[in-house]
């Protein structure tokens, strides 16, 4: 560590690539947290969490008992003994509230450019946006089944959609600026579990159903435009874009020089001798016949293989893309764990280890700073697979009940868990200030077992 803190400093080591190296080897580090707790508020399941995009310091549950909370994870109400910070909630919106949900609440999103807006769903069939200052309901939308999932684009721009899904087979997306749906997206042949947004496009959303399919959408067009198909495959991430191709290219040209291209123009424009009109005709005869017919998309409503192809054999319980925009990783109720292309929609055939998935709720995953490792629940565990060799880098063990959620604090490289024993859990890298007292307490013990009564 300290050979890589000169090197940055003598400037022999990019301040990008010190950073990448600090943080993957706080992320190695993770364990049970020792010096931060979150006091959960919840009375049943935890089955949402999100830190805010803006400044990363505030997070967001969601319960089945029908409460949503806040708490600040940067600035602690008590310690205990003087070194565990107790991160209690800031408010709770539950049952007793005049317009809180009446059923489990079963996803819970942050407004992304602001913490003034929270948006729930639940399965009392309702979406609602909150007001985080007064912890009342701005606007709700009423949805026609049990709402699954939510998801708002952290690039848009130019809309304030929430993609929601439900029991329902339509995805519908809510608009808060009007207060109204503006569209609804049929496809799907049974209820919608999971939704996310593309990080590199406002415009393209991917939703994964319990009918097995993976459909991604243009909301500015009509009908899905990629349906994946778990028997189309290509081994292997895609092959890296060669910067050599671009000044081969470039020497190409110039070799060619301005004179070949000028003599290609003068022999284009060269009439044959004799009946040209019919020679030329006789030319394009060919060309006319080599000419292939444009391939039409099929309409989503129609009944063709590919529209009916499904990503896993059973439902889709979690999406989530990587960082750059590239892939897709999927979960499914067939305790499958898939990795997909999300430019040419090929299923990348990554080899991840057996592991139990929950099949009635949908999952959260999650992915750390540069995408190379995703956090997956696993029953009572959370499981960090390495994305591309698929195989198990470290288990979480900490939780009494089944893990519903998952999600990582890009800012603070810290984990955080939601199970059906109701608790939170920290997962972050060992404080050195903990770690020293730890020390010097077994130093301490270790002298005191070594002396004898007969020691002064």
């Amino acid at each position: 560590m300290w050979k890589e803190v000169r090197d940055r400093e003598a400037g022999k080591l990019p301040p990008f690539t010190f950073a990448s190296r600090v943080r993957s080897r706080r992320v190695s580090a993770l364990g049970l947290s020792n010096h931060k707790e979150i006091v959960s508020p919840h009375h049943g399941a935890v089955n949402a969490l999100q830190v805010d995009l803006t400044e990363g310091r505030y997070l967001l549950s969601g319960a089945s008992d029908g409460s949503a909370a806040v708490y600040d994870i940067q600035r602690a109400t008590d310690y205990e003994e003087g070194l565990i910070a107790r991160h209690r909630s800031l408010f709770v919106v539950d049952k007793q509230h005049e317009y809180g949900h009446k059923f489990a609440i079963s996803t819970a999103i942050w407004y992304p450019v602001d913490t003034g807006l929270f948006v729930t769903g639940s399965f009392d069939h309702f979406v609602k946006v909150w007001d985080t200052n007064t912890t009342q309901v701005v606007m709700d939308f009423k949805m026609p089944g049990k709402v699954y999932g939510t998801a708002m684009s952290s690039l848009a721009k130019a809309h304030m959609l929430i993609a929601a899904g439900s029991a329902d087979v339509q995805v519908r997306l809510c608009d808060i600026a009007s207060g109204a749906f503006t569209h609804t997206l049929s496809g799907h042949r049974d209820g919608v579990m999971t939704l996310e947004w593309s990080t590199c496009s406002e415009w393209i959303l991917m939703t994964g159903g319990r009918d097995g399919a993976i459909r991604f959408w243009d909301i500015r067009r009509a009908g899905c435009f990629r349906v994946l198909d778990q028997s189309q495959c290509q081994p292997g991430r895609r092959p890296p874009f060669l910067e050599n191709t671009s000044k081969k290219i470039v020497a190409r040209t110039s070799l060619a020089g301005p004179s070949s291209l000028a003599n290609k123009s003068v022999s284009r424009k060269k009439t044959p001798l004799g009946n040209g009109m019919k020679q030329s005709q006789a030319l394009r005869k060919p060309q006319n016949l080599l000419r292939t017919p444009v391939r039409q998309r099929s309409h989503p409503g129609m009944s063709s293989s590919h529209d009916r192809a499904t990503a896993h054999y059973g439902a889709v319980t979690g999406l989530k893309a990587s960082g750059d925009g590239m892939y897709l990783l999927s979960s499914g109720s067939d305790s499958q764990l898939r990795l997909w292309d999300i430019e040419s929609g090929l299923n990348i055939l990554a080899k991840y280890e057996e592991m139990r998935l929950q099949t009635s709720k949908s999952l959260h995953l999650a992915l750390n700073q540069d995408s190379s490792l995703v956090f997956v629940p696993c029953m009572a565990t959370v499981k960090a697979c390495d994305v591309w060799s698929g195989l198990t880098l470290q288990t979480f063990r900490g939780h009494y009940e089944l893990v519903n959620c998952c999600y990582f604090n890009l800012q603070d490289q810290e984990l955080y868990t939601g199970s059906n024993d109701r608790q939170i859990l920290v997962w972050s890298p060992p404080s050195a200030i903990i770690n020293d007292l730890e020390e010097d307490n077994r130093k301490e013990r270790k002298f005191s077992a070594d002396k004898d009564n007969w020691s002064d």
